[in-house]
């Protein structure tokens, strides 16, 4: 379940001041005229070199976490990414000139959506916490000001909502064709930028407890194919039993095939 820890939000500069009150306006949180005055209320966002970034003020030598599409790997899988080469590709169908149109119910900062539309999917994100939807907000409407990226970024649509809730909500009619999951899970991945981010995270959302009730909800919904992002040695989902695995060094995919 999600956590409200105490947050402000604060700006780098006086240029960046006015969006930074709006924001904190919008999500009902203390805006502090500094960054020294942010640090005291332990996570907070700030407008800065990177945008909007959430830091760790008890934390403050491990950096930010923030989405960003136009630099670092995703800047350089934008141009080298193919299907040959991308499990999450082939994982939800991608194949010749079929490009699904893809939901995925558990966005986070983006990373997996942003391979997806780069290869040429509608991808539309969901994101429950407001927090880090600001997060992804924010990366997505600069990626739309940089030229290499504003066609990608087209193809993606993003969402604030609970999973279960949009999945219930849909109709037949609006039933994607492929559903994508990747449930938080700390032990995954042991790079360094992952642990700083799930250390923040995990402050902001507590456990993900409802995973495997979201994907029953998925396996009733899609038309095609669930996809599920797992440890490459972590029993499946619920105990639900894929209809087969693309092995990675770290992680696999589990794909469950329907119809």
């Amino acid at each position: 379940m999600a956590r409200s820890p105490k947050l402000c939000v604060c700006a780098c500069s006086a240029t960046l001041q006015a969006p930074a009150e709006a924001l904190a306006q919008r999500l009902g949180l203390l805006f502090c005229p500094s960054s020294e005055q942010a640090q005291t209320a332990g996570l907070y966002l700030r407008y800065g070199e990177h945008g909007l970034a959430l830091h760790d003020g008890e934390n403050p030598q491990q950096g930010p976490v923030y989405a960003d599409f136009i630099s670092g790997k995703l800047g350089y899988r934008k141009t080298h990414g193919s299907i040959r080469h991308e499990a999450i590709a082939r994982a939800v169908g991608l194949k010749g000139g079929h490009r699904p149109g893809v939901l995925d119910v558990t966005a986070g900062l983006g990373r997996d959506a942003f391979i997806l539309a780069s290869l040429g999917c509608h991808v539309t994100l969901l994101e429950r916490h407001p927090i880090i939807h600001a997060l992804l907000e924010d990366a997505l409407h600069r990626a739309q000001q940089h030229p290499p990226t504003a066609p990608i970024i087209v193809r993606m649509r993003l969402k604030h909502s609970e999973a279960s809730t949009y999945l219930a909500d849909l109709t037949p009619a609006q039933s994607p064709e492929v559903i994508y999951l990747d449930p938080m899970y700390p032990q995954r991945d042991k790079s360094a930028l992952v642990k700083k981010e799930m250390r923040v995270f995990k402050q902001l959302l507590g456990e993900d407890e409802d995973a495997a009730q979201v994907l029953q909800q998925a396996l009733g919904v899609a038309q095609k194919r669930v996809v599920v992002k797992r440890p490459a040695k972590a029993e499946p989902l619920g105990g639900c039993r894929p209809s087969h695995q693309l092995m990675g060094s770290s992680t696999r995919m589990d794909v469950y095939l329907l119809g």
